[in-house]
């Protein structure tokens, strides 16, 4: 017998918003074989064919949930709070945003990193000290299950995500019709690494440096150098020019720190877009501008801020709510100012990674013993060489072009 449940897809985004709608609790949310979250039907003779999971689910649908005409605004946006915008990956402006509605009577849902799980997980935070471990980004897939299913959507809650978690998201509080009671915000994404990339990487840090008990993938403590050399097989129009990718890892024993212009091989294969979730590369529709949240943050890359070196915020309005925090911050614990759609989204990807055709060799060499450094070598070889013809046409056509 044929079920109306996500038990139909091969792969999703593993959002997690299917587990918090289930009205009999049959989802599971775990890692599937390649290393990221995944939705299971668990005990599917319960299943009574509501199609709920499938009617919230954004990657069952061609179009984003809110797919009305909107008024996009833009602003350049960093926290007037020293401290705060040091402690942050950009310019602090998600931590800000999460500081005021916590102080409006919402309860907060971010990102923290659990050191003892070794995983990103959304929390449901009342205060600003429990909101705090969302500082920072965590470039590792999310388990959002258990926060998302225990959101009370009778209550005011401020929602960060991914910008398919948000979209799924979007699509449960219209069903329930509770859109008044949240405020929804997403981020400018690269994309999702496997866990498998992750784990291995952890393990082979740890073996140096003991247990690891905190983790800063964009640390600041060092500074952020202006120029660097950009790793050949990285895409140097579709990232920063500033030296902060800074992964800081404190273990028991010792602290460990590498940088993405240092050779790091998390960054290696992260940012060269090795090992991303398959929906990343096939069917993201979330970049640029495109979006179901009320507010969409990232770094402000690109040319026109390519001298600030602090950490400055895009931020972007997609509605009145969202346009309405921007402007409660500009007029008290923020620098704010309105810049054009196009400066915000500069530096950002324009469309979907592209996917290596060594992407699934990678994987399964990411599940054997085999070290990190000797699968770079080997298979990231192999694809920087099958592609140097075309990067050095794209080289030569910029210098032409120059």
């Amino acid at each position: 017998m044929d079920r109306d449940n996500i038990s139909k897809f091969d792969h999703c985004y593993g959002c997690g918003v299917c587990v918090a709608v289930c009205p009999v609790n049959i989802i599971d949310f775990k890692e599937n074989e390649m290393g990221f979250y995944s939705p299971y039907i668990e005990s599917p003779e319960k299943c009574i064919n509501c199609g709920l999971c499938l009617k919230i689910c954004a990657f069952n649908h061609a179009q984003i949930a809110t797919e009305d005409e909107v008024d996009i605004r833009a602003f350049a946006a960093y926290s007037k709070n020293e401290l705060i915008r040091q402690r942050c990956s950009s310019g602090g402006i998600g931590f800000e945003i999460g500081k005021l509605m916590i102080e409006r009577g919402y309860k907060a849902c971010g990102v923290r990193y659990n050191p003892t799980l070794r995983r990103a997980e959304h929390f449901i935070a009342e205060t600003t000290d429990e909101f705090r471990p969302s500082v920072g980004s965590k470039y590792i897939p999310s388990f959002s299950s258990e926060a998302f299913s225990e959101i009370n959507r009778k209550e005011k809650n401020l929602v960060t995500g991914t910008p398919c978690q948000i979209d799924s998201f979007r699509r449960m509080i219209q069903h329930f019709k509770v859109e008044d009671k949240f405020v929804l915000m997403d981020f400018f994404c690269h994309g999702v690494p496997s866990l498998l990339l992750w784990n291995k990487y952890l393990s082979e840090i740890e073996s140096k440096i003991g247990e690891a008990t905190f983790v800063s993938w964009r640390n600041k403590t060092t500074g952020w150098q202006d120029s660097w050399s950009m790793c050949a097989d990285i895409d140097a129009e579709s990232l920063d020019w500033h030296n902060s990718y800074n992964l800081k890892i404190r273990g028991k024993k010792h602290l460990y720190q590498s940088r993405m212009s240092e050779g790091d091989l998390f960054y290696k294969f992260f940012l060269g877009n090795y090992c991303l979730n398959e929906c990343c590369y096939k069917d993201c529709k979330y970049k640029m501008c495109i979006s179901a949240a009320d507010i969409r943050i990232g770094d402000l890359w690109g040319k026109t801020y390519s001298n600030e070196n602090n950490g400055t915020s895009a931020v972007v309005a997609f509605t009145p709510i969202g346009l309405e925090i921007i402007s409660h911050l500009a007029k008290s614990t923020c620098s704010v100012q309105e810049i054009p759609v196009v400066t915000a989204t500069e530096g950002q990807m324009k469309a979907p990674a592209n996917e290596p055709w060594v992407k699934d060799s990678i994987l399964k060499s990411l599940k054997t013993d085999k070290t990190l450094s000797s699968i770079a070598m080997k298979w990231c070889r192999i694809y920087q060489t099958s592609i140097i013809p075309k990067r050095a046409f794209n080289k030569f056509r910029r210098i032409i072009k120059k």
